[in-house]
């Protein structure tokens, strides 16, 4: 049967100068979103792409039907308290979305979290006095797409705010509910980035919006039962280089305003007990120091902690008065340390909580307080939960009373799936409250992981993360592998189970994560030396790794299938131009391919904001070059390639999909006998689809894709 032939775009050649270099595009004319003839090119993408994997169909659903068959479909999430109640979400066979539910706790001394009954159908309570304060999918009901934002309950537990995007290009709208009567109030907020903030009195939600280039710039105040048309401008940032968020600290006292850029921040407070000095700096923003706040009250006195890097690059935990301080009167608490990148710190009555990570691996670091402040500054120990396993993460969440005495966290290695445990700080008893359930003969004994260390280009050691089957390591032959990476942004990929990866490895494929430079598992180091003029060492290090996993036998490169996304699809098409005989496959999704485009125009979503991850080439001619030598749409060259898969969305905001559409195109005109496929969500964002099954049944299309590529497709495997 002779294939089908694939779209071919038109050729439209626009020159521009930059730097006395010329550049030509012949395929921009692609991003004119409304325009009939753009649509129709990438409804012929999809169409063409359904094509060629036809033959794949019945794979892709064996493949949703495995993910549907181990996840259980009704399913409720562990309880956690919030004032007087406790909060927890439900989801239903057959239904695309949960519900977020809440019943009554008893009395302040309940910190044990209830067990909600797991076989309770929709229609019945899982616990007694059970309520159900949204209805996800009532909400989604006529929405191709659909998403849920931040949610917020008032201070008295009477309202709920919430957000919602129905397009997919995540600018949300605020309604409140009446928990009382059940109604929706008159107050909509339009416009809004993520959700809203209450403030202590419960009677003004701050929230944020956006420029027109999706930079977060400003904070807004609105009083419940006013139009958003009276609502306060708070905060304006007029620096592009900057985003702005708002929070309210977990003692209740203060609402945080923080602006930041990639390099520098700057914290402003707002006293709900001295309201009348307005919002306050706390540390005028200097270039290159990086701070946060966070409220503590230690040994009966309020207190800021101030994790920064003024003292070194990993940053240090500083204790100083509740009040705007000088950067030299911020006492260490935690000195800095090059082997331990402090991340996050979080404080409550009896002790504070830390994020760090050492070695590539995550950390939760307890301090208990005490009542002498005088003495290291009221911490009377410091020390680590432990866990058993060589490889995980861990991490803290959902811990919104600065009274509790426990500290809820997940757990998850490749082969444990994520486990919820609270810590009891009173006791050092780590309790396990639930472990997401794979349903069938899940076993984890069956399969193995490691971390191994693979040299790259520059002799630097990179570490990966591998997990495959145990009898599909027993011959010792090689075996086809997925390798990922992302490797931007100081973002770790860190070692987690996934269900649909199960579907893979029980063909007989590894899976690997290359935790390349650019991301930040090894601490900022490992951050600073992937981004700016030194960006190719992520490309590099994703290479060397499948060269490493080749030469100590665990593949051959022509059973390697590599991907990564968003900034991680950049990764993904320039080692398919730099190092195309080393992958069979590569999928690239929602990929920032067309980079030098990008950050040439300052009007685009987020340009400005990512000057300090990439450069200004519109500016600098360095970093012109720089981005130049790299860029995969620039750099497309006439040879072979491997397979290639490209995934985008119509709405995404962050990585157009003109991005993929211009690549594949330019792909198809030079390379030699190219493979290329796109599929294009057309109602969807930089996330994906919307609601579960959708989305499994996203996942079964790449993941059939990539099975072919391996050779474990049908007739194959």
């Amino acid at each position: 049967m002779s294939l089908p032939q694939p779209p071919t775009a038109a050729r439209r050649p626009v020159t521009t100068e930059h730097h006395g270099h010329t550049r030509v595009d012949a395929y921009d004319w692609l991003r004119e979103k409304e325009s009939p003839e753009v649509v129709a090119h990438l409804e012929a993408e999809n169409a063409y792409t359904e094509a060629r994997t036809a033959h794949l169909a019945e794979l892709r659903e064996e493949i949703f039907e495995e993910i549907k068959a181990r996840t259980r479909e009704t399913d409720l999430s562990v309880p956690t308290r919030v004032r007087e109640h406790w909060y927890y979400g439900r989801s239903y066979e057959g239904r695309e979305y949960g519900a977020s539910c809440r019943v009554p706790a008893n009395g302040p001394d309940d910190w044990t979290p209830p067990q909600p009954a797991e076989d309770a159908t929709p229609d019945q309570p899982a616990l007694p006095g059970e309520e159900v304060l949204l209805d996800l999918n009532e909400l989604a009901e006529g929405h191709d797409f659909f998403s849920l934002g931040g949610s917020s309950i008032s201070p008295d537990s009477t309202l709920l705010a919430y957000a919602l995007d129905c397009v997919g290009d995540e600018r949300y709208t605020i309604r409140v509910k009446d928990l009382t009567s059940g109604e929706l109030l008159d107050d909509e907020i339009v416009g809004v980035l993520g959700g809203a903030t209450w403030d202590r009195d419960g009677t003004r939600l701050y929230y944020t919006t956006i420029d027109d280039s999706w930079r977060a710039d400003k904070i807004w105040c609105h009083r419940i039962g006013t139009p958003q048309s009276d609502d306060e401008l708070v905060f304006h940032e007029p620096d592009g280089r900057f985003w702005v968020g708002v929070g309210r600290t977990r003692t209740d006292r203060f609402m945080i305003v923080a602006t930041g850029s990639k390099t520098t921040s700057e914290y402003h407070l707002l006293d709900a007990d001295a309201p009348e000095l307005g919002l306050r700096c706390f540390r005028e923003r200097e270039e290159g120091l990086e701070y946060s706040v966070e409220h503590a009250v230690i040994a009966g006195v309020d207190r800021f902690l101030v994790m920064h890097n003024g003292n070194g690059a990993d940053f240090e935990l500083a204790v100083t008065p509740a009040v705007p301080t000088p950067r030299e009167h911020w006492a260490p608490l935690i000195a800095h340390d090059p082997a331990v990148r402090l991340e996050d710190v979080d404080a409550f009555a009896g002790h504070l909580v830390v994020h760090q990570r050492s070695e590539g691996l995550t950390q939760l670091r307890i301090l208990e307080l005490g009542d002498d402040a005088s003495v290291n500054h009221g911490v009377v120990d410091d020390y680590l939960v432990e866990f058993d396993e060589p490889l995980y993460t861990v991490g803290s969440g959902g811990n919104p009373r600065f009274d509790q005495p426990t500290v809820r966290l997940g757990y998850t290695t490749m082969t444990i799936p994520s486990s919820v445990y609270d810590y009891d700080v009173r006791t050092r008893e780590l309790r396990l409250l639930k472990r997401v359930p794979v349903l069938g003969d899940y076993d984890p004994a069956d399969y193995e992981e490691h971390r191994l260390w693979a040299p790259s280009t520059d002799g630097v050691l990179v570490p990966v993360s591998i997990v495959c089957r145990r009898d599909a390591r027993a011959s010792g032959e090689p075996l086809p592998l997925h390798l990922y990476a992302y490797g931007a942004y100081e973002m770790s990929i860190d070692p987690s189970f996934s269900i649909a990866r199960l579907s893979m490895l029980d063909r007989g494929a590894a899976f690997a994560v290359a935790h390349v430079r650019g991301g930040g598992e090894m601490g900022r180091h490992w951050y600073d030396s992937g981004k700016l003029a030194d960006k190719q060492h992520t490309f590099d290090d994703f290479v060397a790794v499948a060269r490493h996993l080749v030469a100590g036998g665990w593949t051959t490169h022509d059973r390697i299938v590599g991907e990564g996304a968003s900034a991680g699809g950049l990764l993904a098409g320039a080692v398919a131009n730099q190092a195309p005989d080393d992958f069979a496959g590569i999928i690239a999704g929602v990929p920032f391919v067309d980079p030098l485009t990008s950050m040439l125009d300052s009007t685009l979503p987020l340009t400005v904001t990512e000057y300090d991850e990439w450069g200004n080439p519109e500016d600098d001619a360095e970093a012109y070059a720089t981005i130049a030598a790299y860029a995969p749409y620039d750099n497309v060259g006439a040879h072979t390639y491997p397979a290639i898969l490209a995934e985008t969305s119509f709405h995404d905001t962050r990585v157009l999909y003109v991005e993929p559409a211009k690549w594949v195109a330019r792909l198809r005109e030079l390379a030699t006998d190219p493979d290329v496929l796109m599929k294009i969500e057309m109602s969807a964002g930089h996330g994906g689809v919307s609601g579960r099954y959708q989305a499994w049944k996203d996942r079964a299309f790449t993941l059939a894709w990539t099975l072919d590529v391996l050779g474990l497709g049908p007739d194959e495997g």
